[in-house]
């Protein structure tokens, strides 16, 4: 094996960094509906498509997971919310948009959440959510929704029954 300098890039460092970030996602439900968000066309990754509410922890404001979700669900939406434990973990890759270039790996937590209110607003968002709708969608006509492709196994282990 050829020797590295010290402070020499490496095979490894040569790679384009990998941030870490950690997100959850809010599975509202309420009279056998499950609270959608639609994407914005000025969305920069999924123009148009369905998700749930949540986002990415702001690791110098966010000390609490409940608090986080309840932040999230409140900056999306409008609601008020009582975090549920979460049922399924999954990870997907994003461009880092910042000047260092490279991927963002978020792994996320998808909750159960109770609604403590019902009616939805946009009006809270910030412009990086890029959010244009929300809709409470019945159970059975989920299917019918344009979802997030990281989000449609989230959405199978949801559906399923408990075990």
């Amino acid at each position: 094996m050829p020797s590295v300098e010290a402070g020499a890039p490496g095979p490894l460092t040569a790679l384009p960094p990998i941030a870490l970030q950690f997100a959850q996602k809010a599975f509202i439900v309420s009279g056998g509906r499950l609270l959608l968000v639609r994407k914005s066309a000025s969305d920069p990754f999924h123009p148009g498509r369905w998700e749930v509410p949540g986002g990415r922890l702001e690791a110098d404001a966010d000390l609490d997971l409940d608090d986080h979700i309840r932040r999230e669900v409140w900056e999306e939406v409008g609601l008020k919310i009582d975090p549920g434990p979460p049922f399924h973990l999954w990870q997907w890759y994003m461009p880092d948009r910042g000047p260092r270039g490279g991927q963002v790996r978020v792994v996320a937590a998808a909750r159960r959440c109770r609604p403590v209110t019902l009616d939805t607003t946009l009006d809270n968002q910030d412009a990086g959510d890029h959010l244009d709708g929300c809709a409470w969608v019945p159970l059975a006509e989920l299917g019918g929704y344009d979802l997030i492709p990281s989000l449609r196994p989230v959405m199978r282990a949801f559906l399923l029954p408990p075990a």
